[in-house]
């Protein structure tokens, strides 16, 4: 073994608590736990050694330690890592919502890059790119053999810099070749619109430093494209991955009163091996935004900040949760510098509800569960084409009622509307069907 190597195990074995150094005249007894130790860090040794001159290409000893570090801090658990310099500019972007690009969400399938959606107002939007389309090349470098990081990497650079991709889209047989510049991206957090006059949606794409800023602007736009306040609300949370804790108690905190709170008002908590990861989110005074009836829509894809919101709702009865069983990630990640370039992102903590309830592995059960269906065809009124009204019997009575004048002004749906919910999104077209029910009872307890 190489004088190189050999200090190394020196310098780690010391750091253990031990000497192993064959210039030392005495040495320490070591115990079983130490001796395990030390025959782990020779293994390690040996190793390192071995794959720096036998494996088939030359590798650094500076790479090897990166693997190392990488799978050291992955064994751990699927959410724990090393983070090198890459790594934290992808984390930075995932919390701050700002990158430059080309504005597009895309998953790798089969070994092609597949665009999911282009963002709003980004120059792959802009250039006509849609959701389907195959992407094939990238400046002429095939996708085939690149991994989505590798491809995402290809696509992100300086603003105003060139790229081309080639396309291909289903129905064209001749690929698409498209010149974009990049630009600055701006993240949504939050989409949202009126489904019908007095009943609003919201969505919420991933919890980031802004979150709670954006959903406030959101309500009050929404509020502001009618005069009567909202009736309902339906809050996605549909294929959330999460994002801060801190934004997701945030958000939890617009839908809350402190006065009708349970649980002592507490928002979410966490438990860990230090003193540190262990804390208690609480909501604030005055800070709701929204009190009226709600529904929360989740999935599988729901997880960690997303879950944290729909526990604390459910356990403080604020609203209906309807879909299928969240995620179950109910573990908390601080990111922890090494140095000035690279951090260690450690599972510190497992997060908890409310109540008590413990999310790792088990999830959220909705108040009502509901697969997403896909519904083919609609025959738009088919009841009406089946059964007759009475105004349509021949001789029928003319109704006796003088005409009342109408104290309120409507906005009339129309009917396509909510044949299309139901055609695209079911769990959707049944959430805002059960938040009109929720309307009816509430007013129905409440008469003015």
């Amino acid at each position: 073994m190489k004088l190189k190597m050999l200090s190394f195990l020196i310098l780690t074995c010391s750091l253990l608590g031990f000497s192993t150094s064959p210039f030392s005249g005495q040495t320490k007894a070591p115990s079983s736990s130490e001796d395990t130790l030390s025959q782990d860090v020779l293994r390690f040794n040996r190793e390192l050694e071995i794959i720096k001159n036998e494996y088939v290409q030359k590798t650094s000893e500076h790479e090897l330690l990166q693997n190392a570090m990488q799978g050291m801090a992955s064994g751990l658990d699927p959410h724990s890592s090393f983070l090198n310099s890459d790594d934290l500019k992808d984390l930075q972007t995932a919390t701050t919502g700002e990158f430059s690009g080309l504005g597009l969400e895309v998953g790798m399938e089969d070994g092609l890059l597949r665009v999911v959606t282009p963002i709003d107002d980004g120059p792959a939007q802009k250039a006509g790119i849609k959701s389907g389309d195959w992407i094939v090349r990238i400046n002429n470098t095939p996708i085939q053999g690149l991994s989505l990081r590798e491809a995402v990497k290809k696509m992100r650079g300086e603003k105003g810099s060139s790229i081309q991709l080639t396309l291909v889209r289903q129905g064209q047989h001749i690929p698409l070749l498209v010149n974009l510049k990049r630009s600055i991206i701006h993240i949504q957090s939050i989409k949202g619109h009126l489904l019908e006059p007095d009943y609003a949606y919201v969505r919420i794409n991933s919890f980031q430093a802004s979150t709670r800023h954006d959903l406030d602007q959101m309500i009050a736009k929404l509020q502001h494209q009618q005069k009567t306040p909202i009736k309902g609300l339906v809050l996605d949370l549909r294929n959330n991955p999460g994002g801060l804790l801190t934004s997701a108690a945030d958000v939890t905190n617009a839908f809350l009163d402190t006065k009708k709170m349970l649980y002592n008002q507490v928002i979410v908590y966490t438990q860990g091996q230090s003193s540190e990861a262990n804390m208690k989110i609480t909501a604030k005074p005055n800070n709701q935004v929204y009190a009226g009836p709600l529904i929360v829509l989740i999935n599988q894809g729901s997880a960690s900040g997303a879950e944290i919101v729909a526990g604390a709702l459910q356990d403080n009865k604020r609203g209906i949760i309807i879909g299928t069983k969240s995620f179950g990630k109910g573990s908390v990640q601080t990111v922890i510098p090494l140095d000035e370039m690279t951090a260690l992102k450690l599972t510190t903590a497992l997060y908890y509800t409310p109540s008590g309830r413990s999310i790792q592995a088990s999830g959220i059960v909705p108040d009502i569960t509901l697969e997403d269906l896909k519904i083919n065809s609609l025959s738009e009124n088919l009841a009406e084409s089946i059964y007759p009204h009475e105004a349509e019997l021949k001789g029928h009575l003319k109704n006796g009622n003088t005409p009342q004048k109408t104290l309120f002004s409507t906005t009339a749906v129309n009917n396509n509307d909510n044949n299309d919910l139901v055609k695209n999104d079911y769990q959707l077209f049944v959430a805002l069907n059960l938040l009109k029910s929720l309307v009816v009872l509430q007013n129905s307890h409440n008469p003015a």
